[in-house]
């Protein structure tokens, strides 16, 4: 080469722009393990304990609360988890842990959390239960009369229903029902047949309460409360005549109840499901919980029988059954200890209203749950069926409840001759048992039910009513981001939308054809509808706001749902990221995105809110070059939701109530009560009002302006 070529190439290469290394946004380091971001929601559950802003009963039923959520974790997850080991499917998420990986993680911080829990049970809740005149009493505190009545009580209700259970050759150890309380007893001495087993099992039935309240003119002013461990324990002799009790210790076995359906060979949905149900009481074992004075030679027997290792058992310092602390609700008459009662809101537009249909023929409602009433989308239904105009009603069913006004509307509508068409989806989890039974009571009515599509579970929330009117036959529709569940619409924020939209109406009739009926998927004009197009155009949406703001122009998005774990959605937030789009996700649970990572996720801010009401709403805004849009939808930010359910999600049109909605959610953003943020660590940090702002929650301020006190 020639020294005028090289001189050449010298000054190209200075006047190149200098090549930026292109980020690989599939990185392990970049997301957040979903079983580990499931265990940090459950934790800031727990946390709520602390809070004293709760009313003090309340703060004890998030104690239960968590422990609910931790069965179900423990039932689904670490099942799966175990599953995956056991048969050599091991399978590493976007976060590169294996299950092996996860399972220690989750040992190490379940029993940290298991801990505090405990820990806060017996030194801040009892002690502050005491003070207000709540007792919990132990057996060395029984006053004598108080034996006496429960000796009698033990006599009466217990001994007649409990079945001590000897161990030896011819009684090997029971199978013990999943979440079960149970006793392992040390014995001495020989029974009636000569024989020294010393260790016998003593199952506590369900049907028996966990928690006793004494009667007044036994236990003296205040509420005095004994638990079911303490009276049995108290005559653990009367269940073993002529022996001697060295000792009972409870215990608690937690089993996989994930249903397992080989949808290939299923010829009845129901049928097969109800053969299923039957194994989940009876699973492979994935913890078991212990009282902490349990010989530890005992511990060993139980882990042995059950097959589980060391960290999968939890030596606790209380019963070890939390979830049945709900029952001092019921048994304690304290409304002063429990949130104020409100009357949920209802609009303008519905108030003193008498024909609904009229009312939404005229514009859209949206009603944001609980602040505001649910009841209008029960007098909808029950309008329909009592109509004569009325000829036909669709709609899905998740988790209705089988007793439910909802059910009672649609059984009422199909008794008038109507035609009625129910989309059941018998795997709702933990519901399944309820939903076979109101699938039942409804094809019984005449209503015609169907389970939705074999391999995608039906979790979009439709209803379709098709009225004769005048101008020929007109539709009615409701769409809605919860399940259709009187007692639920008060516990979760949800939002309905009533429309008679001829677009949306006609779109859910041909989701309604595809669910029912066979054939190619129909197109679509309004809505989203997973598994078609839903993922597709969120991806599309996230994209739009990334070019806008390469452009020059604004680009923010704004969403709040339950959880984040879908990789490709994750990436393409770290894309518009990347692109100087601003991003604020309120994320109630998990979250497999990391924010705050520099280059990567620095504009992406992640809070979640816990707090009185469960936040449930399901809600997107996206800045769209200053023409807002906003979507609404039954549909998580999930791989399950976006790419393995039937799902929709709506667009909320009508200008005034898509202001409404983004005002809403920037409540959420300004909340400095019951708001966490998640920092680059994994970790979450409470928000605080900043210096000279005052404390703003976000579920207070829409109690105070959408529904009114009682």
């Amino acid at each position: 080469m020639s020294t005028s070529s090289q001189e050449v190439s010298v000054t190209e290469l200075e006047t190149q722009e200098p090549v930026v290394e292109e980020i690989d946004l599939g990185k392990s380091d970049y997301y957040f393990n979903r079983e580990l971001s499931h265990l940090q929601f459950n934790a800031r559950v727990l946390n709520q304990i602390l809070d004293d802003s709760h009313p003090l009963l309340m703060r004890l039923m998030f104690s239960s609360i968590f422990s609910s959520n931790l069965d179900e974790f423990f039932e689904i997850r670490v099942a799966g988890l175990k599953q995956q080991i056991k048969y050599g499917r091991e399978t590493v998420g976007a976060d590169g842990m294996s299950p092996s990986q996860t399972l220690q993680a989750i040992s190490e911080q379940t029993h940290q959390l298991v801990s505090e829990q405990y820990d806060h049970l017996n030194n801040l809740l009892i002690p502050a239960l005491e003070e207000e005149n709540i007792h919990f009493l132990r057996r060395a505190d029984w006053s004598a009369q108080q034996r006496e009545w429960i000796a009698e009580y033990f006599d009466r209700e217990l001994l007649p229903v409990i079945n001590p259970i000897g161990l030896d050759p011819s009684h090997p150890f029971p199978r013990l029902v999943n979440k079960s309380l149970n006793f392992i007893v040390e014995l001495d001495g020989k029974d009636a047949f000569g024989r020294e087993t010393g260790l016998a099992i003593v199952p506590a039935p369900r049907s028996l309460p966990r928690l006793v309240r004494l009667p007044d003119d036994v236990g003296g002013p205040g509420d005095h409360l004994v638990f079911l461990s303490s009276i049995i324990h108290a005559h653990a002799d009367d269940l073993f005549p002529g022996m001697t009790v060295k000792g009972l210790y409870q215990f608690r076995i937690t089993r996989n109840a994930d249903l397992v359906l080989e949808e290939d060979d299923m010829e009845d949905l129901a049928q097969a499901l109800r053969g299923e149900l039957l194994s989940r009481r009876f699973g492979d074992a994935v913890r078991l919980e212990v009282a902490d004075n349990t010989p530890e030679e005992l511990i060993q027997f139980l882990l042995q029988e059950f097959g589980l290792n060391e960290y999968e058992c939890y030596r606790v310092a209380g019963p070890v059954n939390l979830t049945r602390m709900t029952e001092v609700n019921q048994l304690v008459n304290r409304p002063d200890l429990h949130y104020p009662g409100f009357t949920p809101g209802m609009p303008k537009e519905m108030r003193h209203k008498e024909n609904l249909f009229e009312v939404v023929a005229k514009q859209d409602i949206l009603l944001l749950h609980p602040f505001q009433s649910f009841t209008p989308v029960i007098d909808l239904l029950r309008q329909a069926a009592k109509d004569p105009n009325v000829l036909a009603i669709r709609q899905t069913l998740y988790r209705s409840g089988s007793q439910s006004e909802i059910v009672a509307a649609l059984a009422d509508a199909a008794r008038r001759g109507k035609e009625v068409t129910a989309v059941i989806e018998l795997r709702a989890r933990f519901d399944e048992a309820e939903n076979l039974e109101l699938a039942s009571r409804l094809q019984e009515a005449g209503v015609i039910v169907v389970y939705g599509v074999v391999g995608y579970k039906t979790h979009s929330k439709m209803i379709l009513i098709v009225r004769r009117e005048e101008s020929g036959l007109k539709r009615y529709v409701h769409l809605g981001t919860g399940n259709y569940h009187a007692g639920n619409a008060r516990l979760y924020t949800d939002y309905s939308l009533l429309t008679a939209d001829n677009a949306l109406c006609e779109d859910v009739h041909r989701i309604f054809q595809q669910l029912t009926g066979m054939g190619k998927a129909l197109k679509i004009k309004k809505l989203f509808h997973a598994p078609f197009t839903l993922h597709d155009k969120l991806l599309e949406l996230i994209a739009k706001e990334a070019e806008n703001s390469r452009q020059g122009k604004k680009g923010y998005i704004l969403a709040k749902f339950n959880a984040l774990t879908e990789p490709k959605v994750i990436e393409a937030l770290y894309k518009a990221s990347q692109a100087g789009v601003q991003i604020d996700l309120i994320i109630r649970g998990i979250c497999c995105l990391r924010p705050g990572i520099p280059g990567v996720s620095e504009n992406i801010r992640v809070v979640s809110v816990v707090g009185r009401f469960l936040e449930h709403t399901r809600v997107f805004y996206f800045y769209n070059d200053g023409k807002g849009s906003i979507y609404a939808s039954s549909a998580d930010w999930m791989v399950r939701n976006l790419l393995n359910r039937v799902e929709t999600c709506f667009p909320i049109e009508h200008r005034e109530l898509a202001e409404r909605v983004k005002e809403e959610l920037d409540y959420y953003l300004k909340d400095s009560v019951s708001s966490w943020e998640l920092l680059p660590d994994g970790t979450y940090c409470q928000r605080e009002p900043t210096e000279g702002e005052e404390r703003f929650s976000a579920q207070n301020h829409l109690l105070a302006t959408l529904a009114s006190g009682s």
